[in-house]
């Protein structure tokens, strides 16, 4: 569990590893550039959202909204990740209290870090929907006070630099992709050709042997056959001389 824990939070090659990893993929998906490029847009445009847990069923509508390639929205929600949540949520939080008008909460040294309050409101609530079949009553004070001063800050402050984010990513990725794609297909038009040429060098030599063998077929046959004529033209000829030699006078 804590090695599993660890991983989510590091990978066993590194991030940098896990970034060549998605970038691959994201490469090499079968659609066009244009499709891929807007599901990178919805992925990145979503880590920027406060709904940690649903990443992937929101890029994944974004982008059949925007008739992008889901799979790819998928892989660009990995641009959110233990790295860069903080200052996702950081830039968002700000964002969002300075639309609204509203005072952010104090970062002095007693204050709970972003992540724990999400975690504390996801608590919260789970302690509360459990509480019908506990017995126990629900307060949903601690709740309403994180939407207040968390949640709906995040969520309209992570508007604008999420639309920044997901058009930087969407104009930064599309010529790379379709650079890439066309390498790619004159790569394996390459190969192809290259293929194919052997495939007919080979089909030109089994035709070469097949001639000579023929050939060859063709020579054994007429030299059996002459050597079958002059055995016989030579027992006609034995016995030619033998009906000479005895029907001559003694």
């Amino acid at each position: 569990m804590g090695r599993t824990l660890v991983e989510s939070l590091w990978p066993r090659g590194g991030w940098g590893r896990a970034a060549q990893y998605v970038r691959h993929r994201l490469r090499r998906l079968p659609d066009s550039p244009e499709r891929i490029a807007r599901g990178i847009a919805a992925g990145v445009f979503t880590t920027f959202t406060p709904f940690y847990g649903f990443h992937f069923f929101i890029a994944a509508l974004i982008s059949w909204g925007m008739r992008g390639n889901i799979l790819a929205s998928l892989l660009a929600t990995f641009f959110g990740n233990p790295l860069t949540y903080v200052p996702i949520g950081v830039i968002s939080l700000q964002t969002g209290h300075f639309l609204l008008g509203s005072r952010p909460p104090d970062h002095g040294p007693q204050s709970i870090p972003l992540m724990q309050k999400f975690l504390n409101a996801g608590q919260e609530l789970w302690f509360n929907l459990k509480a019908p079949f506990t017995g126990n009553v629900p307060h949903w004070d601690g709740l309403k006070l994180f939407y207040d001063d968390v949640f709906f800050p995040y969520l309209v402050g992570g508007l604008v630099p999420g639309i920044l984010a997901g058009t930087v990513a969407y104009f930064f990725s599309l010529p790379l992709i379709a650079a890439y794609q066309k390498r790619r297909a004159a790569s394996i038009a390459r190969k192809s050709a290259a293929r194919l040429a052997a495939q007919e060098r080979a089909q030109a030599d089994a035709s070469v042997e097949q001639d000579k063998l023929r050939l060859e077929r063709a020579r054994d046959k007429a030299l059996s056959t002459a050597k079958a004529t002059a055995g016989v033209a030579k027992a006609a000829a034995n016995k030619a001389a033998g009906l000479k030699k005895g029907s001559d006078p003694i």
